[in-house]
Parts: structure tokens; sequence; C-alpha cells
């Protein structure tokens, strides 16, 4: 009978967590924490419903707050790389764009530079990998503690949550493709 805001609460509390704040945010899929602002956004499928779905979403977002409450390195490193990972992402395209209109040399710098940007976007995408797989883990086992799930409601949080993980799992090989289609394509231009 718990919402996700409730459950958020919940969790926190039993965590010794009393520092961040748990909002209410339009839209859907913008579930999130901020290390900054120490504040768990939850949407509007999240923070009202009680649904099994909403409170596995609930958890696991604070199952982040709890790692910056613990310095979970992973998380210390995502973090760090956030400036040069969304620099790398934005001007890897034009780079290697604008490199194949200059002359060999040249144009195989520029594009050589954005392979390089973008790989910065891959290795976010690397170290989001275990900061999402150890939230879950926390979220599934504070829910299972704290009896706010019952062992029969606890195998379909799990499945919840795998589901939710494997689009980071998906967006990793996408992008790690992505690289390596990069590679493949301009790696050698210099050479030519």
């Amino acid at each position: 009978g718990l919402t996700g805001a409730q459950v958020a609460q919940r969790i926190l509390s039993y965590a010794g967590i009393n520092d961040v704040t748990v909002c209410h945010i339009s839209g859907n899929l913008t579930d999130h924490y901020n290390p900054r602002t120490k504040q768990i956004g939850l949407s509007d499928s999240v923070y009202g419903s009680n649904s099994v779905a909403a409170i596995a979403v609930a958890a696991h977002e604070c199952g982040h707050a709890i790692q910056h409450q613990n310095s979970y390195f992973p998380l210390t490193l995502r973090t760090a790389i956030v400036p040069v990972a969304n620099l790398g992402s934005t001007l890897a395209w034009p780079l290697i764009l604008i490199g194949l209109f200059f002359t060999r040399n040249t144009g195989a710098v520029l594009i050589n530079l954005g392979i390089i940007c973008f790989s910065f976007a891959v290795i976010f995408q690397l170290v989001t990998l275990p900061v999402e797989f150890n939230a879950s883990a926390r979220a599934l086992r504070i829910l299972g503690e704290q009896g706010i799930l019952s062992d029969s409601e606890l195998p379909y949080t799990k499945k919840v949550l795998k589901a939710a993980a494997l689009t980071y799992v998906a967006s990793a090989a996408a992008a790690i493709l992505q690289l390596l289609r990069l590679v493949l394509l301009f790696g050698g231009r210099d050479r030519d």
C-alpha cells in the first residue's frame, strides 16, 4: 500500500540518509538521483503509485543515494567523468564530419580526435553498468529486509529491475559497436 515516494522516504530513513529529498518530476522514465543536489526525482508513474514496478524504481533510485553516501567508487568515477563524456559526445560527430572535408592529414587528425571524443562517451556507458546493477541489488536487499514487499512480490521486482538494467547493457553495447564502426571506417584514413 506504500507509494513510490513513501518507499523512497522509508528506505532513506532506514539507511540513515537525512539530507536527500524526494520530489515529484513530470514525465515518464525520468526517475533519477542527482548527487550534486542530493535529490531523488520520481516521475508521474512512480511518485504516487503503489505498483511493484513503481516501488522497484523508487528503491533503485535510493540505491544510488546509498552508493553516494558510501562513496561507492564506480558512482564517484561516473560522476567525475560526466563533463568529459558530455563534451566528448557533443564534439565527436562534428569533428568526424568536418574531418571528412579536409585534406588527408588534417582530416585524419580531426577524425581521430572525434573518435577519441566518442570513446569518452563509451567509457561513461561502461562505468554506468556496475553503478546500475549495484543500485538494483541494494534495492532488492532493502525491500526484502524491510518487509516493504512480500516474498511473493520480490521476484517480480527483480524482473522489473533486470529489465531496466538490460536497457543500460543494450545502450553500452550499441555505443561499443558504434565506436568499432568508426574505427573500422576511419581508423586507417591517415594511411591511405
